[in-house]
């Protein structure tokens, strides 16, 4: 985030709620206390956004904006790939606005699914259920985040933090870039799935 002094009273306010939204929840995150961290009034947050709702709506918008800005700057130039703590934190809060049901984060994971299932289909995967295949990547890469605590706890370093993300994500692109399975196996597997789907007679 930029430093206090560069922000308007809106800014440091959104900026607050975003880091205590991630840390605490929506609920977990009063009025008082993002008011008080954001060096402003009760009635100046309420007169801005007028109510926590408003609030959060207003962090929702602007973090998938930036997250947005950033995933699209680091396809388009990949040598700007450099950590910044605010993107991670802006990370925690989306994944914790999800967790928590916002309307927002729900829309933003239907289209990044709809942008996996379009890409699947441009490609040479053979694929038989693209939908199905881009909803459960989606969620398996979100899960890195939501069990943040349990991964940082067995790996000894704090996944939220440059460090322990990019060791996290090292052992992602491990994963995704190599075959757990045969192909053997895998058509096995298949056929497996398919007769646990089909009802006996």
């Amino acid at each position: 985030m930029s430093s206090p002094h560069d922000l308007t009273a809106r800014a440091r306010i959104r900026d607050a709620a975003i880091e205590l939204f991630a840390d605490r929840g929506i609920d977990g995150a009063t009025i008082r206390d993002i008011a008080l961290k954001a060096g402003v009034s009760s009635g100046l947050l309420r007169h801005h956004f007028g109510s926590k709702e408003g609030l959060r709506d207003a962090c929702d918008e602007f973090v998938v904006s930036e997250l947005t800005g950033v995933q699209t700057r680091f396809m388009e130039f990949p040598s700007l790939n450099r950590i910044e703590p605010e993107w991670l934190r802006m990370q925690r809060y989306l994944i914790r606005s999800l967790v928590d049901g916002s309307p927002t984060a729900q829309v933003l994971f239907d289209r990044l699914v709809d942008y996996g299932e379009q890409w699947v289909r441009s490609t040479d995967l053979k694929v038989a259920d693209p939908r199905a295949y881009s909803a459960v990547l989606c969620v398996m890469k979100m899960s890195m985040f939501t069990m943040g605590d349990q991964l940082s706890r067995v790996l000894g370093v704090n996944t939220a933090e440059p460090e322990g993300w990019g060791r996290m994500l090292s052992a992602s692109l491990d994963i995704f870039s190599h075959p757990l399975v045969t192909p053997e196996q895998a058509e096995q597997l298949r056929g497996a799935i398919v007769r646990f789907q089909t009802p006996e007679e």
